[in-house]
């Protein structure tokens, strides 16, 4: 990522970088939301990942790309809750 924010780049790289951990979770049209939005609204159910969140693709995408300092020196989860549960190595 840059410095001076979040690219197009950048989302595309964490993609392939976390596919083989994170689910690929559909795309729900919904149609009461659009109903109500006067737009067309999707849903994306996160909650189907192992961790019960999103959580898991920024967690995972931060730990594949430490450096070997970073590495060195470790990594503690100060969360019992599915942001800490979201490495799965």
């Amino acid at each position: 990522m840059t410095g001076t924010g979040l690219t197009i780049s950048d989302i595309s790289l964490a993609k392939k970088s976390i596919a083989s951990i994170v689910l690929r979770t559909p795309l729900i049209h919904s149609f009461s939301l659009s109903k109500l939005a006067s737009t067309t609204v999707y849903l994306k159910p996160e909650g189907l990942q192992p961790t019960g969140s999103f959580k898991i693709r920024g967690a995972a995408n931060r730990m594949l790309h430490l450096t070997k300092e970073e590495k060195d020196r470790g990594v503690i989860a100060v969360s019992t809750g599915n942001h800490g549960r979201a490495w799965p190595m």
